[in-house]
């Protein structure tokens, strides 16, 4: 397994993976309305869209939302990065607990072995985390700079500051998950010709796989009884 340092430090970085994730799923700011070019009249109420609400700012620091309509009347990026967005949290929170579970620091989880299993189920959960972060968040930022190429300039909107909050999330979560898979303990298997002592009494090597009728190669056998 891995040194418990390593451990901690890869539950730490999971950890704050998670919590990026967490505020990026409810931050309003996916996008947000992109500045005017000079010369071009004042642009409308500032915009900001998120995946479960809409917010306008008429006047600097007052803001009004509204909560998304139907998710059935909702472009599919956007039902996809939701539905992705939340299983990344679940996902990332159940590695936690099996992450936590592993470490070498916690006194629950098993012995040795058990501990080893434990933390690359976690790691698994964090790295699957990790891409359900990435990858819809990749496409709804394709999503948002194909349309903003189209629309004209008073309604552009550009890429916010959830969207870069989730890209870092997905890293902290991919580093987590990978330096949260440890090795696992190897079982020596016993071959002939090696010593390996498993426990008081009990010698398993070239004893015990030598068949009977070699065993007495080497030793010093007894002479013969003279027959009466």
């Amino acid at each position: 397994m891995l040194p418990g340092s390593v451990q901690i430090l890869a539950f730490v970085l999971a950890l704050l993976g998670l919590l990026g994730a967490l505020v990026a799923t409810l931050l309003p700011s996916w996008t947000v309305s992109a500045p005017p070019r000079p010369g071009l009249p004042p642009p409308p109420p500032w915009r900001m869209q998120g995946l479960w609400m809409d917010c306008v700012s008429p006047l600097p620091g007052v803001f009004s939302c509204s909560v998304k309509p139907s998710p059935l009347t909702l472009p599919a990026s956007l039902q996809v990065t939701r539905a992705s967005m939340v299983l990344c949290c679940l996902a990332a929170a159940f590695g936690l607990c099996l992450a936590a579970l592993g470490l070498k620091c916690t006194k629950w989880g098993g012995g040795r072995r058990a501990k080893g299993h434990t933390a690359v189920a976690g790691g698994g959960f964090l790295v699957l985390a990790a891409f359900l972060c990435f990858g819809p968040a990749s496409w709804f930022t394709f999503e948002v700079v194909a349309a903003f190429l189209k629309r004209p300039d008073g309604r552009r909107l550009q890429p916010g500051g959830a969207l870069g909050l989730a890209f870092c999330a997905s890293g902290f979560l991919l580093a987590g998950g990978g330096h949260s898979v440890p090795v696992l303990p190897r079982v020596r298997v016993p071959t002939p010709g090696s010593r390996l002592q498993r426990g008081p009494g009990l010698v398993l090597g070239a004893a015990a796989a030598t068949p009977p009728h070699l065993r007495t190669r080497g030793r010093r056998q007894k002479p013969p009884l003279p027959k009466s």
